[in-house]
């Protein structure tokens, strides 16, 4: 609450929150992993109900429920409720509601969205333990340590979570393959009937 950047585990990588609404932790986010100012923010959240207020959903209810909680970023139109600092070079936004406890109960606890990235320097890999974030320790307010994400020796694991935009009806393009590609896919054509779109 006091605009302080927080390391937390998530289903895929350890990520670094903050208040999405608060434009000064979105702006330390940036500084901190070196980041490029036109690499959008994804926001997570505890539930998929909170989804309609920051987002122009256009896809079924059960759609979303088959998908989220889980390793997928869903990116939807972002609605006027969202912090107009955050990604304000594009319309669209990701939304995150991962298969952990702890970043869900979090973003229930602050009653707003945070904006969620991995813990890691741009260009460097995805970190699956806090000591593989050790550069970045200095600058966070709390890091919470859930032990190491999945199999520390296996790339796959480091590959983040899967990203699609769902923000055309009846469509659906792949922006980050990531972990979680082929169910998503699945979920999406076979259950669904979206149309593949390409980026």
């Amino acid at each position: 609450q006091a605009g302080g950047l927080v390391a937390i585990p998530t289903d895929t990588v350890y990520g670094v929150a903050c208040l999405a609404q608060d434009s000064g932790a979105v702006r330390s986010i940036y500084s901190l992993k070196g980041r490029h100012a036109g690499k959008p923010l994804a926001i997570c959240l505890g539930d998929v109900e909170r989804l309609y207020r920051y987002c122009h959903v256009n896809v079924p209810d059960e759609l979303l429920q088959d998908l989220l909680p889980g390793p997928v970023t869903l990116v939807f139109k972002r609605s006027e409720e969202l912090n107009k600092d955050l990604n304000p070079f594009t319309p669209l936004v990701g939304v995150r509601i991962p298969n952990h406890p702890f970043p869900r109960e979090l973003s229930r606890a602050c009653s707003a969205p945070l904006a969620l990235t991995s813990a890691n320097l741009s260009c460097r890999a995805s970190a699956l333990t806090v000591s593989e974030f050790e550069e970045l320790w200095p600058h966070l307010s709390l890091i919470i340590d859930g032990g190491p994400i999945g199999d520390v020796q296996s790339p796959e694991c480091r590959l983040g979570s899967t990203v699609v935009d769902l923000s055309v009806s009846g469509r659906f393009t792949i922006i980050r393959p990531g972990c979680a590609l082929a169910p998503t896919v699945d979920v999406l054509t076979q259950k669904y009937g979206l149309t593949p779109g390409s980026p």
